[in-house]
Parts: structure tokens; sequence; C-alpha cells
């Protein structure tokens, strides 16, 4: 990839990131996972595709501020999904005591 498919990747990126942010605000994780997918996709594009040359230090900058911006969504999207994902948690632990308790009995 050169520079500019590579910074395009990394934007594209971030875009998906913010609409993860929106999705994980309204509590619509179908549309959460469909985008953590996309995400996934250009990232594997990134890792497989390495740049042509070295990036030059605009680039290089350019790109480090764009994954900063990815983190700091990611980590608010964590701050909304790991509350849910224990109150989950939660809720099935006492289902799945249940089922094995119910599944030991038979074997």
């Amino acid at each position: 990839m050169d520079e500019v498919q590579i910074i395009s990747t990394y934007k594209t990126i971030l875009t998906i990131t913010h609409q993860m942010l929106k999705a994980a605000q309204g509590n619509n994780w179908e549309k959460l996972f469909a985008l953590e997918q996309e995400c996934k996709k250009l990232t594997h594009t990134l890792i497989t595709n390495p740049p042509q040359r070295i990036l030059s230090a605009d680039t290089q900058k350019r790109k480090i501020e764009i994954i900063h911006q990815i983190l700091v969504c990611d980590a608010k999207i964590r701050d909304i999904t790991e509350p849910w994902m224990a109150h989950l948690q939660k809720l099935l632990v006492p289902y799945s005591q249940t089922t094995s308790a119910k599944w030991s009995k038979y074997h």
C-alpha cells in the first residue's frame, strides 16, 4: 500500500469507530457487531499489505494521530460495553449453573 492508501484506510477505520461508538451509545449491539467486523477486515488489509516503502515523517505523524483518535473511541466503547457484558454475565451464570447441575445429574 502507498501512503495515501494507508492514511485513507486508517481514516475509514476511524469513521467506522465513531459509528461503533454511536451504536454502543444507542444500545444497537447488532450494528456494533457488524461495524466491528468491517474494522477487522480493514485492519487485516493493513496487516497483509504493508507499506511499499517507509512512511514519510508527516504521514507517520498523521497515522499516529488517527490511531490515537481510534483508541479514544475504543475506550469510550469499552466504557459502555464492559458494564453491559458484566451484567449479561451475571444473568447467564445462574442459567449456566442450573444447566450444569441438570447435566451432571445424568452423567
